[in-house]
């Protein structure tokens, strides 16, 4: 195995989670936190120590890993980890943390000698349960190596997009994915939604298009989680892609462009979440095309 390192993972929702487990598994010295430690203690069962506060957690790391809702609770939970930290510790950003965010998230890094590596994640909850996500990465080439180790536990590649991890390349790169995922996932909802109400088999549509261009594993893996009522546990929840959502939109609006598909998107899962399907898969935005909740 590379060096053994001592990793903090701040955030075990859905990804964090199964992040800290894969690096735990690798071998390294993991210690975890999230804002309600019942959901972070069953990490103990894997070899992680779960920890009551982030500068806890932080204390002689060599590598902090968050994986946070947003930008602004990631910069609020390295504020509660400063007094932990030391110069020259490697900062692996993983949330998603939008275009506005990353200004702040900079500053705090060179304000405390962090080596800030924006580096977003893309898959869900059982890639990231195998150490299969693919990290998307930015920060700088000499020090690289050291968080190799962690990018290795965690991804099956990593794609590098620049050198300045203040720069946010990785995170633009995340939003234009993920405004594809999301648009994808809607799509597959709108299709068993519109079969539903034509008295359309899905089968058949699934049928018709086998084998073809338009015959994608993506829309029948979300189909699949609808049909054979699979949304619970989320792969990636419905609340979270509300918020990817947003900050797809405000990035277009942002540099001048209207994202119809993508404000589309929000409305439908914003919907979804109000039908109370918020901690269920995102492919639960297939509720939105109807009143209220409804059985499949």
């Amino acid at each position: 195995m590379s060096e053994r390192l001592t990793v903090a993972v701040l955030g075990t929702g859905i990804m964090g989670a199964a992040m800290a487990r894969t690096i735990a598994r690798a071998g390294h010295t993991v210690r975890a936190w999230n804002r309600s430690r019942a959901k972070a203690e069953p990490l103990a069962a894997d070899g992680v120590r779960v920890v009551g506060a982030p500068a806890e957690a932080v204390t002689d790391a060599d590598v902090v890993l968050t994986m946070l809702h947003d930008g602004p609770a990631a910069l609020d939970v390295m504020r509660q980890a400063a007094d932990g930290l030391r110069p020259g510790t490697a900062w692996l950003q993983s949330t998603t943390a939008g275009l506005d965010a990353l200004g702040d998230l900079a500053a705090f890094a060179a304000a405390h000698g962090l080596v800030l590596f924006d580096a977003p994640v893309l898959g869900t909850r059982q890639p990231a349960e195998a150490g299969q996500l693919t990290v998307l990465a930015a920060g700088p080439r000499t020090h690289r190596d050291a968080v190799a180790p962690v990018l290795d536990a965690i991804g099956a590649r990593t794609v590098w997009t620049g050198e300045d991890g203040a720069a946010g390349s990785a995170t633009r790169l995340k939003l234009v994915a993920n405004s594809w995922v999301l648009a994808a996932t809607n799509a597959a909802g709108e299709v068993l939604a519109l079969s539903r109400a034509l008295g359309v088999d899905p089968q058949n549509f699934f049928d018709a298009i086998a084998g073809g261009g338009l015959d994608l594993p993506y829309l029948r893996l979300k189909a699949d989680l609808v049909l054979e009522d699979r949304l619970t546990p989320a792969q990636f929840a419905v609340d979270t892609a509300v918020k990817d959502a947003r900050l797809i939109v405000e990035a277009g609006r942002g540099h001048g462009i209207r994202l119809d598909l993508a404000e589309a998107s929000t409305a439908r899962l914003t919907r979804a979440a109000e039908q109370g399907h918020g901690q269920e898969d995102m492919a639960a935005a297939y509720f939105a095309s109807f009143e209220g909740r409804c059985d499949r």
